[in-house]
């Protein structure tokens, strides 16, 4: 292994925030030996999504982001609690914020949303079917969430115009077309 590619060597790790958001300051060792400091966020174990599409529709949800300061359509999601597996957290998740019980769930894709500050990866399942619906079961009052259902061209319209900006919603609109369980974008004229 050369130089450029050899692992960073961790000294000590420090709790310095612990809120919505838990930061740790990681003391490490570069490959040439000197030391510095870098701050990661480990807030949860993973966080989980699911993409539902029935009938040339796909489930989002529609929800006020406070850091960017507007609403966004993403998907429904959220960090695992204690012991739950991935696909656990998915249905959980479904259930909490659209008051949806999927069919099934399948693995759609696994990846890191910000590897360079944070350790936790995002699970995302794919569900063709709805088992039941009913209401959603909200605890946390920072969260105002409605479920909407969009056709597919919608969705890649907006997509593509930009208006979509959560990365999760993208990726698994993207890796659904690749794995054929959606049909693929049709090419938009803006």
């Amino acid at each position: 292994m050369s130089q450029g590619e050899a692992k960073w060597e961790t000294v000590d790790r420090l709790l310095v925030h612990e809120g919505r958001v838990v930061l740790f300051d990681h003391t490490v060792t570069l490959p040439d030996g000197s030391p510095t400091h870098y701050e990661v966020d480990e807030s949860i174990p993973f966080a989980a999504a699911a993409l539902v599409f029935i009938d040339d529709h796909v489930l989002v949800t529609r929800q006020y982001r406070y850091p960017i300061d507007r609403w966004i359509f993403d998907l429904p999601a959220g960090g695992a609690e204690d012991g739950e597996e991935p696909v656990d957290t998915a249905r959980r998740e479904l259930e909490e914020e659209a008051g949806i019980v999927p069919v099934s769930l399948v693995p759609l894709h696994t990846f890191f949303l910000n590897p360079g500050r944070t350790s936790w990866p995002v699970h995302v399942f794919f569900s063709s079917g709805v088992a039941t619906t009913g209401t959603a079961a909200r605890d946390d009052p920072a969260e105002q969430v409605s479920a909407v259902w969009l056709r597919v061209e919608e969705l890649d319209s907006l997509i593509a115009r930009g208006e979509i900006v959560d990365p999760t919603l993208i990726i698994a609109r993207t890796m659904a077309a690749s794995r054929g369980l959606m049909p693929p974008p049709k090419p938009l004229v803006l």
